[in-house]
């Protein structure tokens, strides 16, 4: 008799995830969706106090979580964080930081803080996360939340963008040095997604009838757009995916 195929699990139960940038917007919708499969998920962020009051929302859920405050941009502290609560099964990389503006008017100061969060730390969380599970011989899935900019360009974005297609690019370098020992490493793109991070920019009625002209499915993301997705990466239904760019952008980039 020839046996079916049975899907594989979305289910997160025995794995430890880290989500940075937990306490709002994209983070935090990672956090919950990883906490609602199963997962026991750490929740990072600079303001521990909101950390606290985020883990207590978790724990009225019935959910595993704790916290562990620390800014990504301190790679001394992240570093003794990662070393001394690790390893980590999961990692999504969400911490994010815009400052946009034309290009002719890029200041320095807001260059380098972008990059500091976006590109500086992001690689660095993953490379100490990566390093706990090669030491640990264990497989795992480090997921960075990127954006459709990572792999276009957009109005007032030059930096934002140049940040996000930086990521892209160490994603699929360091799926190829991880990928023997199963640590998968991918990145979701989502298009403009409402979260106190675009609320500038949706407060700009030309900036809005562009992203409506731009996004197929004619309308602009929620964030439960992207916890499926971060889901996904993190389960064994994504197992030979790696390497890879999930575009959450209605459309966007399919010009």
């Amino acid at each position: 008799m020839v046996a079916l195929p049975r899907t594989p699990s979305f289910r997160l139960d025995g794995k430890r995830a880290l989500v940075t940038g937990a306490t709002s917007g994209i983070g935090r919708g990672c956090a919950v969706a990883l906490a609602e499969a199963g997962a026991d998920v750490v929740l990072t962020a600079r303001n521990a106090a909101r950390l606290d009051e985020t883990v207590r929302l978790f724990k009225a859920e019935g959910w595993q979580a704790r916290s562990l405050p620390f800014d990504v941009g301190d790679l001394d502290a992240m570093r003794a964080a990662v070393e001394a609560n690790g390893p980590f099964d999961i990692l999504v990389n969400s911490a994010g930081l815009a400052r946009h503006a034309p290009a002719r008017e890029t200041q320095a100061a807001d260059f380098d803080a972008v990059m500091d969060v976006n590109l500086r730390g992001a690689y660095f969380l993953l490379q100490a996360v990566a390093k706990g599970l090669l030491e640990a011989e264990r497989p795992g899935s480090l997921i960075t939340i990127s954006s459709q900019m990572g792999h276009v360009g957009g109005i007032d974005r030059a930096v934002y963008s140049a940040s996000k297609h930086a990521v892209e690019g160490f994603t699929k370098s360091m799926a190829i040095e991880f990928g023997g020992q199963g640590i998968r490493v991918n990145t979701i793109c989502p298009t403009f997604i409402r979260t106190p991070l675009t609320e500038q920019t949706f407060d700009n009625p030309e900036r809005v009838r562009w992203i409506e002209e731009k996004i197929k499915l004619g309308r602009v993301g929620e964030i439960e757009d992207i916890m499926g997705a971060v889901v996904y990466l993190a389960s064994d239904a994504s197992a030979l995916v790696t390497g890879s760019a999930l575009m959450i952008d209605g459309g966007w980039t399919a010009d």
